[in-house]
């Protein structure tokens, strides 16, 4: 008989994914994270002494790979057209896409996979405002950028003001430059492609889309070196942090589960079922008794006198030594 499992009859069961769930909280948290962004505006000097002070940082040390990668955008349209595209939509393509199919192909790890990215972004959402930072395109033509989805507009559906589209730029936060989420989310699809793709395209794809989004950023100068390594790290923090806030949520659902969802009664539950038997941790099938106390089926065993006190729930063999013992006692 197979033994059953004491321990675990007090684990919570894991939540079934369902896309009707998944989806709304999905939207919520982008819905917040871009009203977010809205609210952490910050004042424009401050936003530009932050850029300032991060272009002399670099400077410093020899980081500011976004001065030559933006002169080569503006002086090659066949590479700053695409760049500019790059910018403006594959993070709203991709990424939604990773996550489909995460949900339709790898379940078993999409839960964890979706708490890092909406942790990270989150995290990213504080450093936009706590240090709101004006991206190269828009400091003064003296620092030597040239905002390219201006100069190349009219071949995409974005105006001068960042990748939103036309009439649409006063409804986006310009200076959430601190980290660069653009890089951080690519990051992510990286890994899980290079995780799960489980073929050699796959690996290639999951270098590949970082690395140029990296490049993107900056030779667009949407984006400073230090951000796009702000956004790697903020993965980073996440990736950290995403195993406490899965148990936190999940303590929260079996503490909302306990106080608040009906739990059905045990009668109800086992009506019309015959529940099985179980004695020290052994499970047996409906009917069926455990060892040393099962009936026969067909009476007393043949031999055995009324007298011989075999009751109907004695064992054949102890009820047929019982009748030989009574025999030899009349006999003497």
């Amino acid at each position: 008989m197979p033994r059953t499992d004491s321990a675990r009859t007090g684990a919570i069961p894991p939540t079934r994914l369902r896309w009707w769930t998944e989806l709304p909280l999905l939207l919520l948290v982008y819905g917040c994270y871009s009203a977010g962004r809205l609210l952490a505006r910050g004042t424009e000097s401050t936003a530009v002494e932050h850029g300032l002070a991060i272009l002399r940082f670099e400077k410093s040390f020899w980081l500011n790979a976004e001065h030559p990668l933006n002169r080569l955008f503006t002086r090659e349209p066949w590479l700053g057209i695409p760049a500019d595209f790059w910018y403006a939509s594959l993070h709203y393509l991709v990424t939604p896409a990773i996550l489909i199919w995460l949900f339709r192909s790898r379940a078993v790890h999409f839960r964890a996979a979706r708490t890092w990215l909406m942790t990270s972004t989150f995290i990213g959402l504080i450093g936009f405002t706590l240090m709101p930072t004006c991206p190269p395109r828009l400091l003064a033509a003296g620092h030597g950028f040239v905002d390219t989805m201006a100069q190349y507009s009219s071949y995409g559906w974005w105006a001068g003001q960042a990748s939103a589209p036309r009439g649409l730029g006063a409804m986006t936060n310009q200076y959430a430059a601190m980290p660069s989420l653009h890089v951080g989310w690519s990051l992510w699809c990286g890994v899980m492609l290079w995780r799960f793709g489980g073929n050699r395209i796959s690996k290639v794809l999951a270098v590949a889309y970082p690395l140029i989004t990296t490049i993107v950023v900056m030779g667009t100068a949407n984006h400073y070196f230090l951000d796009a390594a702000a956004g790697a790290a903020v993965m980073g923090v996440g990736l950290l942090l995403a195993p406490f806030v899965m148990r936190t949520l999940d303590r929260a659902r079996a503490w909302v589960t306990d106080r608040f969802v009906p739990v059905e009664p045990v009668a109800a539950r086992s009506h019309g079922a015959e529940a099985p038997i179980v004695s020290g941790e052994c499970q047996t099938a409906p009917r069926e008794r455990i060892p040393r106390q099962r009936e026969s089926d067909f009476g007393p065993v043949p031999g055995s006198g009324a007298g011989s006190g075999a009751g109907p729930g004695a064992e054949p063999g102890a009820a047929s030594a019982d009748a030989g013992d009574g025999a030899a006692a009349a006999a003497r």
